[in-house]
This record gives C-alpha cells, structure tokens and sequence, in this order.
C-alpha cells in the first residue's frame, strides 16, 4: 500500500494523497489548461520535478543557494506595525521584500485620486527612510466608475437588457476617466520620488480595463523612461466584457498570459505579473500544473521580468487569509525552477 503525503487542497484544507493521486492531479491539471490555453502540456521531465516537490512530506522548501529571485510585495504597509511606513520598513528589513510598495487601503486610482496629498506626504517618507525600491500601487478597478458608486450607467446591468451598444459605450467612457485618474496620480507620486507604479489586478473589469491600463502604461513610459511600471493581471484570461476593444490593432477579449505579456511589453511595462485563478475544490498540485502551464508560453517570449502572483488565491496558492507556507513555498519552488521566472 502506498504511503499518504500530506497536502493541501485549493482552500487551505490539510489532506493526505498518494504519490500516484498527487501525479494524477499533476497530469490532469495540465492537461486541461493546455486543452484551455491550446498550449503545449508540460513534459514528462517537468511533471517528475512537480511531483517531487509535492510528493515531498517536508514541512518548507525552498530553492538552492543562489537560486533566489526578487519578492515584489503588492498591499505592503497595512498598519500591521504602527503606521504604514513603518510596515514598509518591517516588510524590507525583517521580511526581506526586495520592492515594497506603499497602498491606501481602499485600494483603486479613483479612490485614490481624492486623497493624494497625504499619499504623496507618505511616499516622501517612505524613500527618506527605506532603502529599497518603494513602488506605488493601486487597481484601475473600472467598476468604480460605474453607477451606484460612479457617474457611468452601469454596463453590468446594460448587458442583461440587451442594452449592448450603450454597456459598450458606458465602459469606453469609464476606461477614459479610469486613464486620467491613473495619469494624475502617477504624476502626484513620481513627484514625490517613488521608484515605480504598480497597476494591480488589471482586467478585473474585463478588456476595457486591460486597455486602460495598458494605454495609461504607455502615457506613463514617454513621460518618465526610468519609471519602473508593473503591471500584475486578475486572470490568466482577458473577460470581453465589451469584446471589441483593441490595443495596437489586437483583439483584448480573450487573451491568455502569452499575449497579455505582449501587449505589456508593447505599452512600456517593466515587469508583467501573471496570475492564475486557484480552484479550491481541487488539490494545489492541479492547481500549480494547471499555473505553469498556463504561464509557460509567456516565459518562452518574455523581455521584460515576469513576476508570477503567488498569493492568496492565485498561481497555486489557496484561498484563504494565511496561506500555510508548505503550500507557498511549493508553488514558489516550482515557478522558479520551472520556469524561471524573475520574481513573485
């Protein structure tokens, strides 16, 4: 009889499988984002490397010496410790968080915008007093703009009325407010001397706020060449919300982490940061083939770093508030010396 390994499903629950049930959920899961994706599955030798990680019944693991790569925090400074600059400061100094990024907790570029001031202040003394990168992050978040919460008819509610044209136009004049807003806050912080701006879970409104802020990127780039400009997604998949909108004469709806890396590097971005939604009804072995997969063909046209988002809830990590760290440093392990990407 084959011995059990404990392991963890997609929502944090601690259970026991085979060496041969972890393999199954391994060639499973890459198989159906393959068959998603059409993308290649992933080899036999790659499956094997998978599997020895989380067949492995060690508490923690991690990479070799020498093989670590750069930890981008998004939502850093959250009043933990005293105040959020003193969060940033324990993030860079104790945690060992190479690029720490300052937030407001209600955290959209619309929000935002109402309470620069004090966020710029903020910034200020985050560069005095830390010595790491200190980037400043926010969502577009596109919904925001949409009624009860904005002035735009709301095109959730449109679509169901058959109101297509007018939820198509609603979420054109949003994605337009959506880039002002972004322009005026960058430029508020870039005063202020952060080193990067992070636009944080873009697409979660669908391609009209992919676009948003890939064009805001790209406004931002010829005005500050040096600025470092991350762009982490929602989803490994583009939702058409509108299903017409392009961004240099391609097609957004629709678009897997292959091509959202390319229009990122096309707008400008620094560092593009894939996310895959987890599925908590099945194993994190199925969930990180079915990440790695899904992320794979980026890595092999990548010419800017890719920082996989390995949270809670995304690129094999469960859904819950604390992670268990065997299942984060699993999928982080396995992102590294997979695809080797350049950060998380």
């Amino acid at each position: 009889m084959e011995a059990r390994i404990p392991t963890r499903m997609g929502d944090g629950a601690l259970v026991e499988m085979t060496r041969s049930e972890i393999k199954a959920d391994l060639e499973e899961g890459t198989q159906i984002a393959a068959k998603k994706a059409r993308a290649p599955e992933l080899t036999e030798d790659e499956l094997d490397h998978l599997l020895d990680i989380y067949a492995s019944p060690a508490r923690f693991t991690a990479v070799d010496i020498g093989d670590e790569v750069v930890m981008t925090n998004d939502g850093t400074g959250t009043k933990h410790i005293g105040n959020r600059v003193q969060d940033l400061q324990t993030f860079e100094q104790v945690l060992g968080v190479d690029i720490i990024e300052l937030w407001q907790i209600d955290y959209s570029y619309k929000a935002v915008k109402t309470n620069v001031a004090h966020e710029g202040q903020s910034m200020k003394i985050a560069q005095l007093l830390c010595t790491n990168p200190v980037q400043y992050g926010a969502m577009p978040d596109l919904g925001r703009y949409s009624k009860p919460d904005g002035p735009i008819p709301n095109w959730s509610e449109l679509l169901p009325m058959g109101k297509i044209d007018e939820a198509r136009a609603a979420q054109e004049e949003a994605a337009e407010m959506l880039i002002t807003d972004i322009n005026y806050v960058a430029d508020k912080m870039v005063a202020a001397g952060t080193d990067g701006i992070d636009f944080d879970t873009t697409g979660a409104a669908g391609d009209a706020d992919f676009l948003a802020g890939l064009r805001a990127c790209r406004m931002l780039r010829e005005k500050y060449p040096w600025l470092g400009i991350e762009i982490g997604m929602a989803s490994e998949f583009v939702l058409g919300m509108h299903g017409q909108l392009e961004f240099d004469g391609e097609r957004l709806a629709g678009m897997w982490p292959k091509d959202q890396l390319r229009m990122a590097q096309q707008a400008g971005a620094s560092i593009y940061g894939p996310a895959v939604n987890i599925n908590t009804g099945k194993s994190t072995a199925w969930n990180i083939a079915r990440a790695i997969t899904f992320i794979k063909p980026a890595m092999e046209i990548a010419e800017i770093p890719v920082h996989v988002n390995v949270g809670m809830g995304v690129g094999g990590v469960p859904t819950c508030v604390y992670p268990p760290a065997d299942a984060t440093s699993r999928a982080s392990k396995a992102f590294v010396e997979i695809l080797k990407i350049d950060g998380y």
